[in-house]
């Protein structure tokens, strides 16, 4: 009698990378009232970088940054929240690529708001040079501008642990803004020597 091998096809197959990731989980539970506990954990898990799998139920890539934070954060819901937290570590026994691009999209979705941002910045210089304001009040207010966005893209960059495509685009982007800053200083210059 001839046995019936089942062929093997790659969705089968376990996933093998050169290097496996290790994963942080936050599995929490916090008291309904007051709702501001919830909004805070949801805030600094944003902030970490960390992606909801379910409600409750956070993972990040593991650093040893991020894992000093999530300890903290785990700690705070324990201790000052009234709430209960595990933090474990697991790497994907399938799916790890699908939860890479979970993580990367989060990230993707951080830098597009930048490069949003880029583009409102260059919008309100091409409206300072058509309008000819060329004051130092106007460069002052661009320079700081400029400096929260170079701010927001360390940060975004500090938790894309995975390595965002999307990061690359807006380092261009923000080397866009500076040279754009660069020629309307230049100019802000020129006008006050024509004074």
């Amino acid at each position: 009698m001839a046995s019936k091998r089942r062929s093997t096809t790659a969705a089968d197959a376990p996933e093998t990378t050169a290097k496996r990731q290790t994963w942080l989980i936050l599995i929490y539970r916090v008291p309904t009232e007051p709702t501001r506990h919830r909004a805070a954990v949801w805030r600094r898990l944003r902030n970490l970088g960390a992606v909801y799998l379910q409600n409750s139920v956070a993972a990040m890539p593991r650093t040893a940054d991020s894992e000093r934070a999530m300890r903290a954060l785990r700690n705070e819901i324990v201790e000052k929240m009234d709430g209960k937290a595990f933090l474990l570590t697991s790497s994907a026994l399938a799916g790890e690529s699908d939860m890479v691009a979970i993580v990367n999209a989060a990230r993707d979705d951080e830098y597009e708001e930048i490069l949003d941002k880029c583009r409102d910045f260059h919008r309100e210089l091409s409206k300072e040079v058509a309008t000819e304001h060329f004051t130092y009040g106007e460069l002052e207010e661009n320079e700081e501008d400029l400096n929260k966005l170079l701010g927001w893209f360390q940060k975004v960059r500090a938790r894309d642990s995975l390595g965002s495509s999307k990061a690359v685009t807006v380092e261009q982007a923000l080397v866009g803004c500076s040279t754009a800053l660069e020629e309307f200083a230049a100019r802000v210059y020129a006008a006050e020597d024509e004074s």
